[in-house]
């Protein structure tokens, strides 16, 4: 038998298949391991909603109603799961925040909303144990209060019923409503009120007694950096506000919209501080001093975690740091780029933000990016798009990043540009498949070298690819057929599968059935858990992440005699890790070309012979350097081309 060559990649052949209908298994603890979802302009309040002695939690929020967290630890070891959607029946116009008091004394604790509509009362028709919201009309009709106000309720005059405090959004005063009936029968108007002060745009207020002298101070949280704090210098029967800049200085300087909730969860006696924000992620800080003098340390286990990019996340995956495992990018809502570290492992990521190295790559608004090394100098380089519908080229100089101007000034895609780089036609350089805000793929044909690119944008390639407005492309050989299929995600937030029948797509409705976001999921793979196929990540248009592990399984181990009419081709040893041989059996005078793809359509190695005569030939192949996961092998005789589904063990 003849040797002909050696290569750098040993692979094994595996035939797979879905476990399941449903091949895609969503764990979004990879980008939230506390598991307490990011929801836009948050504000989280507290009360024991079931009765058990412990502090739940519910998150209002500008997307729909307040999402109920139920508290399953303990008054001083608290653990948030999402609970029962106790909120559910109630509108998202009426509600985009509430708090819960016991309005009609009757030990039932009752739901005070401020939405869209004004201030709304639903009262609680149900247990202890089990609340169940039923809203009373006009209640508060005849208060002056505007569209999307914050409420809370506590007895500031000592008479033994509930008085109002509502933040107002239009203009940022705080007003309080004496309350002129009884514990069982609330009355407020505009007779009874009095102003405490003006904290701006969108006042958040909340009653707390924070120096325990058994009177409420106020907390209020606004749309700008921080918190005005009034603490109560008169009396249980007398208020009196005062504003203390000293208490809460230095706390919510890096975010905008603070709205706190005060609850003590560390059963000490002493209240903590849990803050949301326009962005959506939650603030703790523990109340590390008394009762009478608080002191804040920040905790970052019980919420922390989430990655939110505060708006229009559109996630692409990349070796930037070259340390073996996939890093993250992603455009966002107001044009910034984010880059997160993984500072984890290739099958256990762990993400950390460090984003200041990229400020240079903002352009516009909505932004989205895709990073490669397209000139060849082993630096990775990036094309922005953004909502202007422009592409920009910034090249990695290795002190920064200088934008070339002259490279893509002429193509201009008509808003909404999300790019992918990707070596589509195969010769060795980064072509541009772009979406856009009418719903077109393009596709911008790199027509230089892998060290000097000319894009050139060919109309019509992806004709038969319709996804639909604020189209975000992203390829991948889903099939394992040796051609890159497309993902895309659109302005509903539905996704489409296309896949590519030898050059025409056939849309696949199943393959993906049942995975969208709310509006504008903006797709990526990466393999995220080291198994060597592609997973799913969505970007939302809230600025968070979800992650869908791919749970394709291979089933069954072929030993390969796959003959084709030309050629037949085995691998022995099946299975291996370290080395093996492909060993060929030639009918006819050919050319061989043999080529290796990652599951991500990047090509590993190729190995071209010219006129290969008829006979037996042995291809040694070492593995030693390669890495774990699926591979194509496609291998091409006399005009035949065969694909082999490949694995690398360890």
């Amino acid at each position: 038998m003849k040797k002909i060559s050696s290569l750098s990649l040993m692979v094994l052949i595996f035939s797979w298949t879905q476990l399941c209908a449903q091949p895609w298994v969503q764990n979004d603890a990879i980008f939230n391991p506390s598991g307490i979802p990011s929801l836009p302009f948050s504000q989280p309040r507290f009360a024991d909603l079931d009765g058990d002695g412990d502090a739940d939690m519910w998150i209002g929020n500008i997307n729909e109603a307040p999402l109920f967290i139920e508290n399953t630890g303990s008054a001083n070891s608290p653990s948030f799961v999402i609970g029962e959607n106790i909120f559910g029946s109630i509108s998202p116009l009426d509600a985009e925040m509430g708090v819960c008091h016991d309005l009609n004394n009757d030990g039932l604790l009752d739901f005070v909303a401020g939405g869209f509509t004004g201030l709304s009362l639903f009262l609680n028709a149900g247990t202890v144990n089990q609340a169940v919201f039923e809203k009373v009309e006009n209640f508060f009709s005849g208060l002056e209060v505007g569209s999307s106000p914050v409420p809370d309720l506590a007895d500031v005059d000592g008479d033994g019923d509930l008085d109002l405090v509502v933040g107002l959004s239009e203009s940022g005063v705080v007003k309080l409503y004496t309350n002129t009936g009884t514990a069982g029968e609330a009355q407020f108007s505009e007779a009874a009120v009095s102003e405490i002060g003006d904290v701006g745009l969108y006042a958040y207020p909340v009653f707390c007694d924070l120096d325990a002298d058994q009177d409420p101070d106020l907390l209020v949280g606004r749309d700008s950096h921080g918190f005005i704090y009034y603490q109560n210098t008169g009396n249980v029967n007398q208020p009196q506000w005062e504003a203390d800049p000293q208490l809460f200085a230095g706390l919510g300087n890096e975010t905008y919209w603070n709205s706190p909730g005060l609850v003590d969860l560390t059963g000490d006696g002493a209240f903590d501080l849990v803050f949301g924000t326009a962005s959506g992620p939650l603030s703790y800080y523990v109340n590390s001093g008394t009762p009478s003098a608080a002191a804040w340390q920040i905790n970052t286990a019980l919420f922390g975690g989430v990655i939110d990019v505060g708006g229009a996340s559109n996630p692409y995956f990349y070796d930037y740091d070259n340390d073996g495992d996939l890093d993250m990018f992603s455009g966002s809502q107001l044009g910034d780029i984010k880059y997160y570290r993984n500072t984890g492992t290739p099958s256990g990521p762990a993400w950390e933000e460090n984003s200041a190295a990229f400020a240079s790559l903002k352009h516009s608004i909505y932004s989205a990016v895709a990073m490669g090394d397209v000139n060849g100098d082993g630096l990775a380089d990036a094309i922005v798009g953004d909502l202007s519908g422009k592409l920009y080229y910034h090249r990695n100089t290795g002190f920064g990043f200088t934008l070339v101007t002259e490279a893509l000034q002429s193509i201009s895609l008509g808003g909404w540009t999300a790019p992918r780089l990707v070596d589509y036609d195969q010769d060795g350089d980064l072509d541009i498949v772009a979406g856009n805000e009418a719903g077109v793929i393009n596709y911008i044909e790199n027509q230089g070298t892998s060290t000097s690119p000319v894009w050139v944008l060919i109309p019509g390639f992806f004709a038969g690819v319709n996804p639909g407005s604020n189209a975000v492309p992203a390829l991948v050989d889903l099939d394992f057929d040796g051609d890159l299929d497309i993902l895309c995600g659109k302005l509903s937030g539905a996704l489409r599968y296309y896949e590519n029948q030898n050059g025409s797509w056939v849309e696949d409705a199943f393959v993906m059935a049942g995975i969208e976001t709310d509006q504008n999921s903006t797709p990526a793979f990466a393999d995220l858990d080291g198994d060597g196929d592609p997973d799913l990540i969505l970007g939302q248009y809230d600025g968070t992440f979800s992650y869908y592990e791919n749970r394709n399984i291979i089933l069954q181990i072929l030993q390969v005699n796959a003959a084709i009419e030309a050629f037949s081709a085995d691998i022995y040893p099946n299975p291996v890790s370290n080395s093996a041989t492909i060993r060929f059996n030639v009918k006819q005078p050919t050319d061989i070309l043999l080529e290796i793809y990652s599951a991500f359509g990047t090509k590993v190695t190729e190995l071209k012979v010219k006129n290969q005569l008829p006979g037996a030939y042995q291809y040694d192949w070492d593995a030693t350097s390669a890495g774990q996961g699926l591979y194509l092998i496609k291998i091409t005789a006399s005009g035949q081309t065969k694909v082999l589904k490949l694995l690398k063990t360890e």
